[in-house]
């Protein structure tokens, strides 16, 4: 029995979905490295989450170009924290509430795109969250002291950067994975 086309853009999706949440459980170890060697690994993890944003993206039916141009923003932000010289946390700040601002008009244009579809409200939500997060960067919440909680004492920013990193992950691969169901049952 083939696969039909609306089947094999879940698979890809949910695996791209999938492989996303495991860059989430990265991020959160992000503490445990120097923060030297931080700023190169939020790169990594930024230029791969694009790359998989941009693979599911391709599939879409359903605002195929604003989520593509969502995962290439993700991807832009990896290359500049790989690019740099100087991999402190702190200049890298403006970088990371950029692209998170980016990807909240991006995913808004797409939740707007995809009106007629059932991913709309997880499109949403991953703006959302983003947005809270962008927000959160801007006003220096101390989003830090969980992990201070959890893994003892570190730099604040890596720890809010791990967070940041991971929740914006998380909700986009839980995006991808419910586009997934949607793409299965024919509904994205």
């Amino acid at each position: 029995m083939t696969a039909t086309p609306d089947q094999r853009r879940a698979r890809m999706t949910a695996l791209c979905g999938g492989l996303i949440l495991v860059l989430a459980l990265g991020a959160l170890l992000l503490p445990e490295v120097g923060a030297s060697s931080g700023a190169l690994i939020v790169g990594e993890l930024l230029l791969i989450a694009g790359l998989l944003e941009v693979i599911a993206a391709t599939g879409r039916r359903a605002a195929r170009l604003p989520a593509t141009l969502a995962g290439l923003v993700t991807m832009a932000a990896g290359t500049l924290f790989l690019a740099r010289e100087e991999t402190r946390f702190l200049p890298n700040l403006t970088v990371m509430t950029f692209w998170l601002v980016l990807r909240v008009a991006l995913l808004v244009a797409a939740t707007l795109q995809a009106s007629g579809s059932t991913v709309r409200r997880w499109t949403g939500l991953a703006a959302a969250t983003d947005l809270a997060l962008a927000a959160i960067l801007v006003l220096g919440l101390p989003l830090a002291s969980i992990i201070v909680a959890l893994f003892g004492t570190t730099s604040d920013l890596v720890a809010s950067f791990s967070w940041i990193l991971a929740l914006s992950f998380l909700a986009t691969g839980a995006m991808l994975l419910q586009i997934a169901i949607c793409e299965r049952e024919g509904a994205a």
